[in-house]
C-alpha cells in the first residue's frame, strides 16, 4: 500500500468547513494541523491594534515581517482549535474572530508583500511534512507539490449560518445579514485579487459540503486518501 501523502492541502472559501475538518483529519492521522488564515487574521488585528494603515502596501509589508506570532496546540479549553499569541505571550485567539477582523483580513491578504512574507513562513513548516495545511492558495501557490489536495466549498447562505452559529456560541454579537453580506464582500475580494486568487487547484479533488455536517465532510475526505492508497 502507498504510504499517506506528506503534505495535505485543503483549500476553500471562508467558513467553508475547512478548518474543522482539516483539524479532524489531522488529529486522526497524527499530522500537524496548520490554518494559513490565522496568520493573515493575526497581521490584520495587530495592525488594527497598531493603528498601521490599511491602504499602505509597503508598512503592511515592513509590518508582516517585523511582527512576532506563534501558532501552538490549545492553552485553555474554551473551544479553540490552537492558541495564537503574538510577542510571545499576548494571547489574541479570540480578537482574531471579531467583527473589525473579518471585515478587514481580505484587505491585508491581498497585499502582495504580506503574502510574500507569510506565504515564505508557511512554506517552511508545510515542507517539514506531516501536515494538514489549510487556507485559500496552498495548493495552487504555497504547497504546489502537495501529495493531496482538496479544495472545499459550499453556498454563500450556509457558511454565513455556520459562521452566525459560532459566534453566537461564542457570545460574539454578530447578526446573521451581516456575516452574510461580509462573506460576499470577502468571496469577492479573495477571487478577483491579483496576488494568489482564489481558486481550486487544477489536480485538486474538489467537494460542495453544503448539505454534509462534518463527519459527513470527514467522512468523504478519508474515503479519498483510501482511495489513494488502495487505487
Amino acid at each position: 500500500m502507498p504510504p499517506l501523502p506528506a503534505i495535505i492541502a485543503i483549500d476553500g472559501p471562508v467558513a467553508s468547513g475547512k478548518s474543522s475538518v482539516g483539524k479532524r483529519l489531522a488529529d486522526r492521522l497524527g499530522y500537524l494541523f496548520f490554518d494559513t488564515g490565522l496568520l493573515y487574521r493575526a497581521i490584520t488585528y495587530l495592525a488594527l491594534r497598531d493603528r498601521i494603515p490599511l491602504d499602505d502596501p509597503a508598512a503592511l509589508e515592513l509590518y508582516a515581517l517585523r511582527a512576532h506570532v506563534d501558532v501552538q496546540p490549545p492553552t485553555v479549553q474554551d473551544g479553540r482549535d490552537c492558541t495564537v499569541l503574538a510577542e510571545g505571550d499576548e494571547d489574541i485567539t479570540w480578537e482574531l474572530r471579531s467583527k473589525t477582523v473579518e471585515d478587514s483580513v481580505s484587505v491585508v491578504a491581498a497585499v502582495p508583500g504580506v503574502r510574500r512574507v507569510l506565504t515564505s513562513q508557511m512554506r517552511r513548516i508545510g515542507l517539514r511534512g506531516r501536515v494538514v495545511m489549510v487556507g485559500r492558495d496552498v495548493g495552487t501557490v504555497i504547497l504546489p507539490e502537495a501529495g493531496l489536495k482538496f479544495f472545499i466549498t459550499a453556498s454563500v447562505e450556509a457558511r454565513a449560518r455556520r459562521r452566525f452559529a459560532e459566534a453566537q456560541a461564542g457570545g460574539r454579537p454578530r447578526t446573521y445579514a451581516d456575516i452574510l453580506a461580509n462573506l460576499r464582500e470577502r468571496d469577492r475580494i479573495d477571487s478577483s485579487r491579483q496576488a494568489a486568487p482564489l481558486r481550486p487547484a487544477d489536480d485538486a479533488l474538489q467537494l460542495d459540503t453544503t448539505d454534509l455536517d462534518l463527519d459527513g465532510v470527514v467522512a468523504a475526505l478519508t474515503a479519498a486518501l483510501a482511495a489513494r492508497a488502495d487505487p
